[in-house]
């Protein structure tokens, strides 16, 4: 009841002061909610409850260099394939920020990131369930772009925030003990200089994280408090950048899978390291990456394996796709794991990216341009830990689109993709191969008319063989849209994963209404993905900001 009280307490001062000052309040509101039916075809049983609901309620209050804000969220209980600990009713945020031009304090809740996450990334994303805010204080303080310094304390969340008391048992606990203090400080010495058009910074970054142990840990020799770190450096000129990152994570304590010599607990320490380099210009865009991760999971409460339990980001770096077909088996980025008598350290590969843009009125290009981007990227397992000796494939990806708008109303996209996925996580030299093709053609049959078609098919002899898959999207602007598509198991169980839906905008609202089968797979944002089972269902999605 406290904490509702004081949410109230918030906005009923916020509200006053909007009335006597010239502050203002702004807000969102989101309900997800599907309505669950049992499908014998691909074996989806609705349980106990077929009602599932996600709804969230967010305020923030603007006034000067004064900003304070709120969310409240609620399960009802949460929708399929979301993780367990989200349930009920709960304020999960709470913050108040005073921000001047050189620096900022932050008394509550807030998000924040060191260098590329790979250390340490508070954030929210709802499609994955994920919210790992951290509850606390951070102070910021920047001098003239030459030294920006940050420094942050606070209770990372896990499951429904640090304002509640639940803690039922391991696998619905919704509060931590863990601690996260750190420190991030960056240094352009280009600007130190005076540089014009190149830009130089070295960045460093410390984070201290604090959870009790149990006694097992403690006589392998663990300590409740670990140390992490990473040093930075970035490049940009004329078009070209790079940029290189080393992360010591601390140490890592694994459940030993073969404790034959009494040892329960593996201690690993965690490592990564990163480099990107490419050019940005005159219609050429090249990008280069390159990353080796070693034992770099960092968990906010240690063996919990819900999907929302990070505190760090580590996105598979591929294309991500957004096609249906293109998705079926999505790479997640091995960050070391035990199973079975299988040690996976890691991984390490790269990939490239590089796209053209043929300009207008060139022989290729034509009367309206083109766009030409391609993507190979490759990961392996580590064979041996400590080195950048490569293993088993884990993942390749070869992609290929073209982009052709050949009049003012015909757009085209032909994408083709060759995919490699190892199923054993590289326990094994073995993997599915599968040639996926998209077309995807856009018709604007007037301003306000207009009708998006997308033909895919997919081909394998592993898994479940081949497949095809139609959508066909309406569009009446600006307030309609309808679509339909199905997905066709033509090569194995014959089984048609149909959806179709209506969807109406007006103003900053939208409301969405669907029907359909889905396969069990994954939901992927950002190159993190949580798995989905099988449900066949309907879907209703409002959303609303004020």
């Amino acid at each position: 009841m406290k904490r509702y009280i004081l949410a109230l307490c918030l906005l009923a001062c916020s509200a006053a002061v909007v009335a006597q000052n010239k502050g203002y309040l702004t807000g969102s509101f989101e309900t997800n909610d599907h309505f669950y039916f049992d499908d014998e075809k691909t074996g989806a049983m609705t349980g106990d409850d077929r009602f599932g609901s996600n709804n969230y309620l967010k305020l923030d209050y603007y006034n000067g260099k004064f900003s304070a804000g709120m969310q409240i969220e609620g399960y009802l209980p949460s929708t399929v394939g979301y993780p367990k600990e989200l349930s009920g009713i709960n304020l999960s945020n709470l913050y108040a920020t005073w921000k001047d031009d050189d620096f900022s304090v932050t008394a509550g809740t807030f998000y924040d990131q060191f260098g590329s996450g790979l250390l340490f990334r508070s954030w929210e994303d709802r499609a994955l369930g994920l919210n790992n805010a951290v509850m606390g204080a951070r102070f910021t303080y920047n001098y003239k772009d030459i030294v920006a310094f940050k420094a942050l304390w606070g209770l990372p969340r896990f499951g429904m925030g640090i304002f509640t008391n639940n803690t039922k048992s391991p696998q619905t606990v919704t509060n931590t003990s863990t601690q996260v203090r750190g420190a991030d400080v960056s240094f352009a010495i280009s600007n130190l200089v005076g540089w014009t058009d190149t830009y130089l910074a070295v960045e460093a970054s410390a984070l201290n994280r604090f959870e009790p142990v149990s006694v097992d840990i403690l006589d392998e020799g663990g300590k409740a408090s670990t140390f992490g770190w990473s040093g930075r450096a970035n490049f940009e000129s004329h078009g070209f950048f790079a940029k290189a990152e080393y992360v010591d994570g601390g140490t890592r304590y694994i459940s030993n899978p073969d404790p034959k010599d009494g040892d329960w607990y593996l201690d690993k320490r965690a490592n990564a390291q990163l480099i990107e380099a490419g050019y940005n210009g005159r219609g050429l865009g090249v990008t280069l990456t390159g990353r080796r991760l070693e034992w770099m999971k960092s968990e906010i409460i240690s063996g919990n394996m819900s999907t929302s339990n990070m505190m760090n980001y580590i996105p598979a770096m591929c294309t991500q796709y957004t096609y249906m077909l293109t998705t079926h088996h999505p790479y997640t980025a091995q960050v070391g794991s035990a199973i079975g008598n299988f040690v996976n350290s890691g991984e390490i590969g790269g990939q490239i990216d590089a796209f053209y843009n043929f300009r207008r009125g060139t022989a290729i290009g034509g009367k309206r341009g083109m766009k030409v981007h391609a993507n190979f990227s490759t990961y392996y397992a580590i064979a041996e830990e400590g080195t950048c000796k490569a293993g088993n494939l884990l993942f390749r990806d070869f992609s290929f689109d073209v982009e052709k708008q050949w009049t003012k109303k015909f757009k085209m996209v032909l994408l083709y993709s060759l995919q490699q996925y190892n199923e054993s996580y590289g326990a094994r030299p073995e993997y599915m191969t599968q040639n996926i093709a998209v077309a995807d053609l856009l018709y604007k049959w007037t301003s306000t008319f207009s009708t998006r078609l997308e033909l895919q098919y997919l081909q394998t002899k592993e898994d479940k063989k081949d497949w095809m898959a139609a959508l066909l999207e309406v569009s009446f602007a600006p307030h309609w849209s309808i679509f339909g598509s199905d997905m066709y198991n033509h090569g194995s169980s014959k089984i048609h994963y149909y959806n179709f839906g209506v969807s109406y905008a007006k103003s900053r609202t939208r409301v969405a209404l669907g029907y359909g089968r889905y396969k069990a797979g994954y939901i992927c944002s950002g190159g993190v993905c949580r798995v989905v089972p099988a449900y066949t269902g309907a879907n209703l999605s409002i959303t609303t900001s004020f």
